[in-house]
Formats: structure tokens, sequence, C-alpha cells
């Protein structure tokens, strides 16, 4: 397959035809910030046509991602189907299903020729970044739009039923913020109009919101990954599939706050740590470390084949 730098010039298809894109959420964690591969100037994900070429949906998952981006697949696990009408931006085109995966891995260089880069997750859901306090454009922008929204349905029971998904969605009203909501408050936002891709899809005035927009449905499948990973770190050890062969505790803390989009207890997340045993020391400390040496860990490989078994309990603790 030659090498692709733009999304797949696509043949005349039929209008009642159904054709399949497979779409990567392609994950690494990098200085602190969670990041993902992006295509076509940073608007989309590296994505293309199911062929009969492919021997598989993975397969062909793989070769597009490679073509595009340069980049081979590690971890990659099956996401969600899409098969919407209506979200592509284009009302006369065919109607076309997303086959969406999450794979993790770690930063590397995209291949000379492609526009492929890592971008980070929150430059598309700023509002997901809590871990410097909650946004300005919660309090600002997001919650006297929803209240709006709520209170323009007619009937007074819609009104409750909309601020209570808004409120729940949010955490507002003295509810805590659920960072694995991700997916539920960007279709709530979709919904309400306050994106690019609602006015794109169905007309409006211009959103007010920031937060960059992706192709088609693309941002809506990655609010998915985003969702899936958040809920996954806390039952599986995942994480170090995006962190070096050797790390401190303090980047490995780091590396899941980043994802969770909060902060974690310190003390706590050392102590699960250690009762979950899934890391060992390497007897040896990092190298340029301010103050005093940090110890180096591995994760321990022998987690995987236990917590096959049993599960593996990481709870964000908060702080």
């Amino acid at each position: 397959m030659s090498d692709v730098n733009e999304r797949p010039q696509q043949t005349a298809t039929p209008l009642d035809a159904i054709t399949a894109d497979l779409v990567a959420v392609l994950v690494a964690v990098t200085d602190g910030y969670p990041k993902i591969m992006t295509i076509d100037h940073a608007q989309a994900l590296p994505s293309g046509p199911f062929q009969f070429a492919h021997r598989s949906l993975q397969m062909g998952l793989r070769a597009w991602v490679e073509a595009q981006t340069g980049h081979p697949l590690g971890y990659v696990e099956q996401l969600y189907t899409f098969a919407d009408r209506g979200r592509t931006g284009d009302p006369d085109a065919p109607h076309r299903i997303s086959i969406s995966y999450l794979g993790l891995t770690r930063e590397e260089g995209g291949r000379e020729g492609t526009d492929a880069q890592w971008s980070s997750w929150y430059d598309y859901f700023p509002w997901e970044d809590h871990r410097d306090g909650s946004p300005d454009m919660l309090a600002k922008i997001i919650m006297p739009r929803l209240k709006d929204w709520a209170r323009a349905a007619e009937d007074p029971a819609l009104q409750k039923a909309r601020w209570r998904r808004a409120a729940i969605s949010f955490g507002l009203d003295g509810r805590e913020w659920n960072e694995e909501l991700a997916l539920q408050r960007y279709e709530l936002l979709y919904e309400v109009a306050l994106l690019p891709e609602s006015v794109r899809d169905k007309g409006g005035s211009e959103p007010t919101l920031p937060g960059r927009a992706m192709v088609a449905d693309h941002r809506r499948i990655l609010a998915t990954g985003i969702a899936r990973l958040r809920a996954k770190i806390k039952y599986r050890p995942v994480v170090f599939e995006l962190m070096p062969e050797q790390f401190t505790l303090l980047e490995l803390q780091r590396s899941v706050e980043a994802l969770a989009g909060r902060l974690v207890h310190k003390q706590n997340f050392r102590r699960l740590i250690e009762q979950q045993e899934l890391v060992e020391e390497t007897g040896t400390m990092a190298p340029d470390t301010i103050g005093r040496p940090a110890k180096l860990f591995r994760f321990r490989k022998g987690v995987l084949a236990e917590r096959a078994v049993v599960g593996t309990k990481l709870p964000l603790s908060r702080s």
C-alpha cells in the first residue's frame, strides 16, 4: 500500500450503500499530557475504508495507521461501532459505519512525508482537564447555556429531566465530577449546539465553546476513547502500556492524572500501587532529578496473569 498523506479518496458510491470506515484512537502520554495521533492538520484521527484486500478489520486498521502515520500499532482493542446518520456534515453522503479502535503506545515521530502529529486531547476537550481546578468555561459558558436549554423545554417535567441530565453530566448542583462521562458531556454539548460539529450538521448560530473541531464523527469517537480509557485504568493495568520501561512513581502518578484529568492523593496512590504489587524496583535511581534521588520502577509482568483471574483495583483517589 502506498503512503497516504490525506483522507482516503472515495470513489462514487450509491446513496443507498453502506460503507465502513476503520478509525484509530491512538493514545500516548508525554510530559504529563495525554496525546492522540492525528492527521489532516490535526483535524482527523487515522482512518480509512475497510477493503476486500484486508484480511480482518484489525489488519485493515493497522494498514491504514501505518500508511498514514508511519507508527506501528501495539496494544489495540475494539472501541465502538457508530452507525448514526447525519453526523458527517454531508446530507447527501452514503450511509457510513465507523468501526473504532483504541490503541495505547508511546510517542514517536511520524513518518517523513506525512502530516501525522501528536496533539493533546485537551485541545479538543478543554472542559475535561480539572487538574488545576474546574475550568472557567464551565461556570462562564457551559452552565448558563445548559440552564437556557433546560428552561427552553415547554413541559416542566422535561425541563427538570434536561437539567438533571446536565447536572449529572457536568457535576452541577453539588454533584461530583465524574471523569468517565466524557462521551455523555460531548453528546450533550452537541445537542445544545455549543460545538462546531453541531452547526455543521444541523445549522444554527456559531458556537462559543473553546475546543478544536474534527472531521465527520471523529471528536465523538475520541470522546468515546477517553471515556473507555478513564474507566479502564481503574481496573486493568493498561496505563503501563503508556509508560517507558523504567519510571518513577511520580511519573506514573502524573500519567494517571493526565488521563483522568484530575489529581490523585499522592500517599493513597502509592499505597494502592504497593498493595496491588503492580511494580517492582529496578535497583537504580532516576538521573537528573532535583532534590532527593528517585527510585526507578518497572511494571511487574506477572501481574498480567494474576489480574486476568482476579482483576486489578486501581481507583482514582480524590485529592
